[in-house]
């Protein structure tokens, strides 16, 4: 689309989480926070699941988030790569916990007959944080700064 300058408006600025390549991986201490937003590409999740194995293998992580608060529609396959990853950290030594399962995934979920085996789950990001031992509130976070 053109403007009455000639220079090319961009079409979009926005990029859905089908259009990427890979999923970031934070690390916070010794805990991995991985935030899915969307729909993933099935090359995105089986990328998704081995970067998860590789870093949890590396021996610094003791603890994963699955952050799935930004995912509103699960299916078969996302659901069962979702339930693969908190077995393979739980294989590896790493406690799980998911977090932000909305109740349509939740029901998606159960009826597919998938569970969360060696995972728990939270609400919110937060409480999963807590549930591994970190204390992310405000007042927390402002006695540890500088």
């Amino acid at each position: 689309m053109r403007s009455s300058t000639g220079w090319r408006k961009p079409e979009s600025v926005w990029v859905p989480a089908a259009d990427v390549d890979r999923i970031p991986l934070l690390q916070l201490g010794s805990v991995l926070i991985v935030s899915v937003q969307g729909d993933l590409a099935d090359a995105v999740a089986v990328a998704l699941r081995h970067d998860v194995g590789e870093t949890v293998s590396s021996g610094r992580i003791s603890g994963v988030v699955l952050d799935v608060s930004g995912v509103a529609i699960v299916d078969s396959y996302l659901g069962r790569v979702l339930t693969e990853i908190a077995a393979d950290c739980s294989l590896l030594g790493a406690s799980t916990v998911v977090a932000g399962i909305k109740p349509a995934v939740a029901i998606t979920l159960v009826e597919m007959g998938l569970r969360l085996d060696g995972a728990r789950t939270a609400r919110s990001l937060e409480a999963a944080m807590a549930m591994l031992g970190m204390d992310v509130t405000p007042a927390a976070v402002a006695k540890s700064g500088p």
